[in-house]
């Protein structure tokens, strides 16, 4: 079976964006949809006029709001919805194990207020075994297509082709961006790089760019391509392309002991400040095998 693009749910209000960007990937993507909200019982949390039961069946009556909404947006894809009985973060990523696409609104599951800020989507996306979106809505000068942060000496195989492959789907054309820095010059005891020239360096940042492209290019010759080798920081200049792309699409290039961990800095920086959409790639890797997830507990 084909695994499913699954959504998280907070309240219909604050998942409203998420759930239509995410009915409309699963209908490009031939997926069923999973809508899915998570929660935790804290009595010493909770108001007092709230119950566990009361608490449960609010879950519900929102999955089934957002569920008709989706179905009424595409009655041709298949929804699928479910209340699991644990934290958001802890579900959400176990979930990711079985899902082709893990979709998050700007608030998230849990009731975090602001998503791009907030613990829970910054745990998933640096966690969730399968690429990871946060959903903002889209502002409406957002007339560009798809912008991919690209490692030109490093390139990820699995961050082109979800790029690509999105682009491809939505009728989009692609920019990759591939931002640069003159290496540091580090001082006395150390070997000092040569006489920089300004021409070679740009001309060279500008042909790792095109090599890493080519073969992509080969593979999906109806994406229009735009190759943007610039020297700026990577998380800023992708901010401000957020301001006018739908998408913007980042790896998760960090490590557990980092100081951003799995996420790593650019990734985070992109997470937290983007107006639009942001896709986050993980790097290759097994996937746990023992989630499943039945259609509903509330569908």
């Amino acid at each position: 079976m084909a695994r499913p693009v699954i959504v998280g749910v907070d309240d219909p209000e604050s998942a409203g964006a998420a759930v239509d960007w995410a009915a409309d990937e699963a209908r490009s993507r031939g997926m069923r949809l999973h809508l899915v909200h998570a929660w935790l019982w804290e009595p010493d949390q909770a108001p007092e006029s709230l119950d566990a039961r009361a608490a449960r069946r609010a879950g519900e009556d929102a999955l089934r709001v957002v569920a008709e909404r989706a179905a009424a947006r595409h009655p041709d894809i298949e929804v699928s919805s479910g209340v699991v009985d644990t934290s958001p973060r802890e579900a959400l990523v176990a979930l990711s194990a079985e899902a082709g696409l893990l979709v998050l609104g700007s608030r998230g599951s849990g009731g975090f207020q602001g998503l791009l800020v907030g613990s829970t989507s910054l745990h998933v996306a640096a966690h969730a075994a399968c690429p990871v979106v946060v959903v903002r809505t889209p502002a409406t000068d957002a007339t560009d297509g798809i912008a991919v942060g690209v490692e030109g000496r490093e390139p990820s195989d699995d961050l082109l082709e979800f790029a690509f492959d999105s682009a491809r789907r939505h009728g989009l054309p692609l920019r990759a961006i591939h931002a640069w820095s003159y290496p540091l010059i580090l001082g006395p005891g150390h070997t000092l790089p040569p006489v920089y020239e300004s021409g070679h360096v740009v001309a060279e940042e500008q042909r790792l760019l095109a090599e890493v492209m080519a073969g992509w290019q080969e593979r999906y010759p109806d994406v229009p391509v735009e190759e943007d080798a610039v020297r700026a920081g990577p998380a800023r200049h992708l901010v401000a392309l957020s301001r006018t792309h739908q998408l913007v699409v980042v790896g998760r290039h960090g490590t557990p002991e980092g100081p951003f961990g799995r996420l790593g800095s650019v990734s985070q920086a992109v997470v937290h400040h983007a107006h639009c959409p942001v896709a986050v790639v993980p790097p290759p890797g097994p996937r746990p095998q023992n989630v499943r997830f039945g259609p509903a507990d509330g569908a």
